[in-house]
């Protein structure tokens, strides 16, 4: 009973981590919208806080890298395929946004018109690291009953 106990904490510690690491994704896509609502009556202060809330999530980021190569071969290169492809197309539209001028208007929070940030390319990478993390999940859920068999 306690080894499979502890193969079941193991097996939701994993799952938990992650959905922590699909988290941190989802925390760096929101930074173009977050930097084009920046207040325009703080540029410096709105630099500063926005540089270290985004030095956070690429700490982050790069926890969560090295952790999913450790814990599996094929969740690690999903996650990285997502990673890589994140930072170039929200890093894009980071780049853009800090160039575009501040929201001052409530109109402006709206960014529904085609090519002011679209990230909709992340999707296929996003699908592939949740197919492999279910997959790797699964794997675990499969070895804990061969152990109860035992």
């Amino acid at each position: 009973l306690a080894r499979r106990k502890s193969i079941e904490e193991e097996r939701a510690r994993v799952r938990t981590t992650f959905a922590e690491a699909f988290q941190t994704v989802a925390e760096y896509k929101e930074f173009p919208y977050a930097i084009r609502r920046r207040r325009h009556d703080q540029p410096e202060a709105e630099r500063v806080r926005l540089s270290e809330a985004l030095r956070e999530v690429q700490t982050k980021l790069s926890y969560y890298l090295m952790w999913t190569k450790a814990e599996s071969d094929e969740v690690g290169q999903a996650y990285e395929t997502l990673v890589r492809e994140l930072r170039k197309s929200a890093g894009k539209a980071c780049r853009e946004a800090w160039l575009a001028p501040p929201a001052r208007e409530d109109k402006d929070m709206n960014f529904g018109r085609p090519g002011v940030i679209d990230l909709s390319g992340l999707k296929p990478y996003e699908e592939a690291f949740i197919s492999a993390s279910t997959r790797h999940l699964k794997e675990m859920r499969r070895l804990r009953r061969l152990l109860q068999r035992s």
